[in-house]
């Protein structure tokens, strides 16, 4: 096994910048320099986008960005002891010690556990005063060698003081306090489980942390740390004899049933790192309070519990609510609007108005007689009503499904069965794509409401399968017949109309908005939003009302461009201006591209955001001006241009593409040589000490 930290991955005393972003690229920049990552730019994205997420800065002066990279070609470890101590988000104030922890994306248990291990030692006071008395770079190498080992830090000044945490380090999976003296009342018991994105450093210092935090106290405390070296998970036993929990977390946390009723204290992984002692001091406030809140039990409203102990406001959890119903709606789309269009392709666009006949009267042994006159033949006829149908069917779910899984976002399971109902009463009613909304989220309130009602232990079973989903249907969808429905479907018919109307260059504003759209976010909540809206509206285009078919084209061909123009711009208009990952990431980009995957262009975006996205807008409002325009139509949702055979007006499609994608390549080159940002090469010709 490779050496984790060599001595020319060690800086003493130096000023590495002002900023995370600074000392981070630079740290990258000494990895890929002593040839353990392939290149700086990917490194120091991934690293960047950790720190983004939650800040690395810990108690005491120190700070531990990392991450897990792709770029990264083996596990290592960079120290730096800075003369200008930098911000990374510590109560305490700047950091001075910087560990960066570049583990590559498959990196094997052994080095995991190492890293997290060298983690766990941080908060030790003796090794962080004996790294800041080294005197040699070989002296710090010796000290996290040492430390990876258990063996004892070297005698250090600020020794004494880390009486308190010095033994945390091997408690974080099963630590408990002396036991009590025979006659005293029975110390308090809690239980933890610590839990960051990456898993390497912040779920064991956290477990640590609160050990030690619980051992001054007095408490007895057992922890579960589910991070990326394993997790050994509380015996029962353990948890049963529990009187709270405390989660610190920034993920979801694995089998929380286990926990079901208890006391708990929610907060994000680094306040077990910040503040241990507090997190322990309510946990115990909590279990003594019959009031406090309590891990749910499955039907009780579990996505509430969550959102609030995660801080999130209305709007969040609204967001929220609305992209869950939409990202569940999207195959019956693809798939039902795929269907349709090799319908229309085998059987003709007059399809329509013979499938059900041909369905009822005819079988493969008795194909049909009267059919388009554009279908591939009797058989063709047959199997394009076949696909028509099932497309069609896959379809009508649109509304259900988008109404159904908006109330299970806000309701947890219970509110599955009103929202489906809601949904399909908004579909009878023709309020469509807006009376799903509406729908998902009068059932889902109802059924949270409900579920907030305290009942009797034996009548809780029946909550979450008979009590809320009977109730809540009858609201919601009572609601919808009675008041709502009218008024809605009102509005999708002047919706329609209003769409169907457009030409010239209301068309093309259309078209501009959209593409904009579509590439703002690349895969993001903006760009799911344009997706709804043009996928909704298939369901009710026809070849009298072809307005939605130009919307999902103008829609496609824009999502197509900003994978496309990367490709383009780092695979043949100018390759020195782009990594070598980028290089690589660009020749799979066309495929993703061609396939409307606009996430292709992610890695590029993560990199370079401020070029990246506005170059992509700029071509996206090309395209689907263009596409408008020319009025080119899509009667599927997806794939691209693999389903030319589902595209009107194929080659102004490809031509729409064609030039959002050149307009976007030469924008991102151009910004890339003219705006002024710092130089890679900085990060690359930092020199390595001897």
């Amino acid at each position: 096994m490779s050496q984790l930290i060599t001595t020319e991955l060690v800086e003493l005393d130096q000023n590495l910048g002002s900023s995370p972003e600074d000392v981070i690229r630079h740290l990258a920049g000494k990895v890929a320099a002593n040839g353990r990552a392939t290149e700086v730019e990917g490194l120091f994205a991934d690293a960047f986008a950790r720190e983004s997420k939650t800040a690395t800065g810990v108690p005491g002066g120190i700070a531990i960005p990392h991450c897990r990279s792709t770029a990264v070609t083996e596990p290592t470890l960079v120290m730096a002891r800075l003369s200008q101590p930098v911000d990374f988000g510590a109560k305490d104030g700047p950091a001075d010690l910087i560990f960066f922890i570049a583990a590559p994306e498959g990196a094997d248990q052994e080095h995991l556990k190492l890293l997290s291990k060298l983690a766990r030692s941080l908060i030790k006071k003796d090794f962080t005063a004996s790294l800041r008395a080294a005197g040699s770079e070989a002296e710090v190498v010796e000290l996290v060698e040492g430390a990876l080992a258990d063996k004892p830090a070297a005698a250090a000044p600020a020794a004494a003081a880390a009486g308190a945490t010095a033994g945390a380090g091997a408690a974080a999976a099963g630590a408990t306090t002396e036991p009590a003296t025979a006659g005293a009342p029975r110390p308090k018991r809690l239980v933890a489980v610590t839990a960051c994105p990456t898993g390497i450093a912040h779920t064991y210092m956290a477990a640590d942390s609160l050990v030690a935090a619980a051992k001054e106290a007095g408490v007895d405390l057992q922890v579960e740390t589910q991070g990326s070296s394993g997790a050994k998970a509380l015996d029962p036993a353990v948890i049963a004899a529990a009187d709270a929990v405390i989660f610190a977390v920034d993920v979801d946390v694995r089998g929380k049933e286990r926990f079901a009723g208890m006391p708990v204290i929610n907060a994000p992984v680094k306040r077990g790192i910040d503040e241990p002692d507090k997190m322990v001091q309510e946990a115990l406030a909590a279990a003594d309070n019959p009031n406090a809140r309590r891990v749910p039990h499955f039907g009780e409203d579990q996505a509430q519990q969550e959102a609030e102990e995660k801080g999130e406001h209305f709007g969040t959890r609204l967001k929220k609510a609305l992209l869950t119903g939409v990202s569940y709606m999207i195959p019956f789309v693809a798939g039902g609007g795929l269907l349709i269009a090799l319908g229309f392709l085998l059987g003709g666009y007059d399809i329509t108005a013979y499938a059900d006949k041909i369905l009822t009267e005819n079988t493969l042994t008795n194909l049909p007689t009267e059919y388009p006159e554009l279908a591939w033949g009797p058989l063709g006829a047959f199997l394009g009503a076949v696909m028509f149908k099932i497309g069609a069917l896959s379809l009508g779910f649109l509304v259900p499904a988008l109404s159904g899984y908006i109330a299970f976002a806000l309701a947890d399971r219970p509110g599955i069965a009103p929202g489906f109902v809601t949904g399909a009463v908004a579909g009878f009613m023709g309020a469509g794509f807006l009376g799903g909304i509406v729908g998902g989220l009068l059932a889902g309130y109802t059924a949270h409401a409900i579920g907030q009602i305290s009942v009797p232990r034996w009548l809780r079973g029946l909550m979450p399968v008979v009590i809320i989903p009977l109730v809540a249907s009858l609201v919601a969808s009572g609601l919808m017949f009675l008041v709502l429905g009218g008024p809605i479907a009102a509005i999708t018919v002047g919706l329609n109309d209003w769409l169907n109307s457009l030409t010239g260059a209301s068309a093309i504003a259309l078209g501009v908005i959209l593409g904009l759209m579509m590439c703002f976010d690349l895969g993001g909540p903006v760009n799911k939003v344009a997706y709804a809206f043009a996928v909704a509206g298939l369901g009710a285009a026809t070849i009298d009302n072809q307005a939605p078919w130009q919307i999902m084209a103008a829609v496609m061909a824009a999502g197509m461009v900003p994978p496309l123009a990367m490709a383009l711009a780092s695979t043949v208009l100018n390759k020195k201006l782009f990594s070598l990952a980028e290089q690589e990431n660009g020749k799979a980009a066309w495929l993703l591209g061609a396939s409307f995957i606009s996430e292709g262009a992610i890695p590029f975006a993560a990199a370079d955001p401020l070029r990246v996205i506005p170059a992509s807008m700029l071509g996206g409002a090309v395209t689907g001006a263009i596409s408008m325009a020319a009025g080119v139509g899509s009667k599927a949702p997806h794939g691209g241009i693999f389903v030319f055979f589902a595209i009107d007006n194929f080659l102004m499609f490809v031509v729409a593409i064609a030039a959002g994608t050149v307009v976007t390549a030469f924008a991102i080159i151009g910004l890339k040589r003219y705006a002024v940002r710092k130089p890679v090469d900085t990060v690359e010709q930092v020199p390595v000490a001897a």
